[in-house]
């Protein structure tokens, strides 16, 4: 199995490690942390002992001097033992390496988070610029980028499924997340199939024959979980029949494909397109995170009328100065069709100003230029997203 060095860099002292499982959260702490001790919740030797009594972690942490690095994995599986932790982080000194899927059944359960005191940090499949030596971009668009599928590509369908049904099973019903699996299921096969489109719980719903407030509570454990996330509506209010509905993205392409039952048949031009945007956006939230540039990710359609895919927050809204974005719209095709342009160029005229940034991204090999677009391959796009640019704004344009 390759072995990839991630671009995120952990940080130097107590940290919660969050994602979904098979994001490489183990791997890239055993590459980075030289822990003195490790605790695996997953292993019953470990788990069985300190549910019961949660105190045996300073027993077992005893002949540890200060500064020593102690990793548990899956924490959320016992909350309680974050009152241990804080307490052997306050008097004894020691630095946590801590990782989890979701830090819900942590707050839900009273954890304390080491009272703010352990940073907390979130890791994602494998960006392109992780993956780009040893996986195509083209095999990222069907497969997704979760660590395993890009390592044992000829095992990505089987692992794919066994994800769904065992990650699922596990994590969400075993630790009471979710009460029954079959109509959770079918609500995910739903967010397979739509994967990044406008969502609307009614018409999920209605075709998953469960209840709005169901639905809404599945959603929930989704975003809690990091299975997926919204993408909100920027509001330019121009336009009436602006959309005030999030789109749904899922948190790989490979899942949301395994999701929806697609795995083993060939995905239409329609569904590429929608994988393409997806997995532009997810890199986008990525590097959001990585880069601690914490702007906010949206999007703009109104009904009847154009959409934009993606907008980056480039400067907050203050009392004397309003909020600017960068508009970026996402097409999968290899040649650039100029018709594209005039969406970009009348959200920037009826933004009055807001919108000062027009970008495209496209799967062509050259750079272009349309009057004030800039339209880049989506390979360049990718390289300059991993240095800061379209997210930073003190960064200069390429």
């Amino acid at each position: 199995m390759s072995v990839i060095k991630r671009f995120f860099k952990l940080p130097g002292r107590s940290f919660l490690l969050l994602g979904p499982r098979g994001t490489g959260k183990s791997t890239l702490i055993h590459q980075q942390i030289k822990s003195d001790l490790e605790i695996d919740l997953l292993k019953s030797k470990y788990f069985l002992p300190l549910n019961s009594n949660p105190s045996l972690l300073e027993d077992w942490t005893s002949q540890l001097k200060a500064g020593a690095w102690i990793y548990i994995d899956e924490i959320q599986k016992i909350p309680a033992l974050m009152d241990e932790v804080h307490s052997l982080y306050e008097n004894k000194k020691f630095n946590f390496a801590l990782s989890g899927s979701s830090a819900r059944k942590l707050k839900r359960g009273g954890g304390n988070l080491l009272a703010g005191r352990a940073i907390s940090v979130q890791l994602f499949p494998f960006t392109y610029f992780e993956y780009s030596s040893i996986y195509s971009l083209d095999e990222a668009i069907q497969w997704g980028s979760l660590p395993q599928v890009v390592t044992e590509p000829d095992s990505k369908i089987d692992f794919l499924y066994s994800y769904v049904e065992t990650y699922l099973r596990e994590e969400l019903i075993e630790e009471g997340m979710i009460r029954k699996l079959e109509p959770f299921l079918r609500v995910l096969q739903i967010l397979g199939v739509y994967n990044g489109q406008v969502l609307n719980t009614e018409n999920i719903a209605r075709e998953s024959y469960v209840s709005r407030t169901t639905v809404d509570k599945y959603f929930q454990v989704i975003e809690d979980t990091l299975i997926g996330f919204r993408l909100q509506p920027l509001k330019i209010k121009w336009n009436k029949k602006e959309l005030t509905h999030p789109k749904f993205y899922l948190f790989d392409v490979g899942v949301a494909r395994a999701c929806g039952g697609l795995l083993n048949q060939e995905l239409d031009p329609s569904q590429l397109g929608h994988a393409f945007e997806s997995l532009v956006i997810g890199e986008v939230k990525a590097y959001n995170s990585y880069l601690k540039l914490n702007r906010t990710l949206s999007y703009y359609k109104y009904s009847g009328g154009y959409e934009i895919d993606l907008l980056i927050e480039s400067r907050k809204k203050t009392l004397t100065e309003s909020a600017l974005f960068t508009a970026i719209e996402i097409k999968f095709a290899k040649l650039w069709d100029s018709r594209w342009n005039s969406a970009l160029f009348d959200l920037q005229d009826k933004s009055k100003g807001k919108i000062n940034r027009l970008v495209g991204v496209y799967r062509g090999s050259k750079k272009l230029h349309f009057k004030n677009i800039e339209i880049y391959p989506v390979e360049q796009f990718l390289e300059l997203l991993a240095q800061g640019q379209f997210l930073n704004p003190l960064t200069q344009k390429d």
